[in-house]
């Protein structure tokens, strides 16, 4: 079990996340708020907004609350601004972060970030610090029943996609960030909505945990999303199967 994307998808599956709803949605409508201001408010042309979509459709957003959103950032001056952080650097066990964030102050979220570094025992490093040892990648994911393992790897590659994972459970499609809609687009023609579809930061190499520094790196994890300015989380951790399903159960 490498990264801590992954990780989180178990919990949410195991409905762990069902206490921070509120929270969830709060963050989805800045991404929804900033995307709408980064271009046009139509999906079809603007797509960041077609992205943070996909993402609150992904956690049951209902479609009038994403309207709203979108209606409110588009009605010109007013509102909140947002400005787009990233953050970099090593938490508990030498594993590397990187924390993106949305915020409407600076200081405050810097601030904040790097105490949340420091009282894990860890330090926050100079933007691209650790980022070198991820790829952005995007990635698009769909159930196992929708297509043969074959038939999935035909289609992603006729796509324009580099790589397709597939388990008992899923395809994991991953591709380069500039394809990603083109791929994402000629994936849904052929087997409709995808599960969830982002970019995503993958780590070229991981740090594997055992239990003690695991649950020490998952406090910390948790400290930084439960931040309201702060996204998503990325880590370079790797843990083994059985030692991951007794943490998320």
């Amino acid at each position: 079990m490498a990264g801590h994307s992954q990780f989180k998808n178990i919990m949410h599956r195991k409905g762990a996340q069902d206490a921070k709803r509120a929270k969830q949605f709060g963050k989805i409508i800045r991404e929804l708020t900033v995307a709408t201001r980064s271009g046009l408010p139509d999906p079809n042309s603007n797509p960041r907004l077609r992205a943070a979509i996909v993402a609150a459709r992904e956690v049951n957003m209902p479609k009038d609350t994403i309207e709203r959103a979108i209606k409110k950032a588009s009605g010109g001056a007013g509102g909140d601004d947002y400005v787009e952080m990233r953050y970099e650097g090593y938490g508990p066990a030498g594993v590397a972060v990187i924390v993106e964030a949305l915020t409407d102050n600076r200081n405050r979220t810097a601030s904040e970030v790097r105490a949340a570094f420091s009282k894990s025992g860890g330090s926050m490093g100079e933007t691209n610090s650790v980022s070198f040892m991820f790829r952005r990648l995007g990635v698009i994911a769909y159930p196992a029943s929708v297509a043969s393992e074959d038939d999935m790897l035909e289609a992603a590659i006729e796509a324009g996609a580099e790589n397709v994972v597939s388990t008992d459970a899923t395809h994991e499609v991953t591709c380069e960030v500039e394809s990603f809609f083109a791929v994402k687009d000629a994936l849904e023609a052929r087997f409709g909505e995808a599960e969830s579809a982002k970019l995503d930061w993958r780590p070229e190499n991981t740090v594997t945990l055992d239990e003690e520094k695991a649950r020490s790196l998952f406090k910390f994890l948790d400290v930084l999303e439960d931040n309201d300015d702060v996204q998503n989380v990325y880590a370079n951790f790797d843990l083994p199967d059985d030692l991951a399903e007794k943490l998320s159960a």
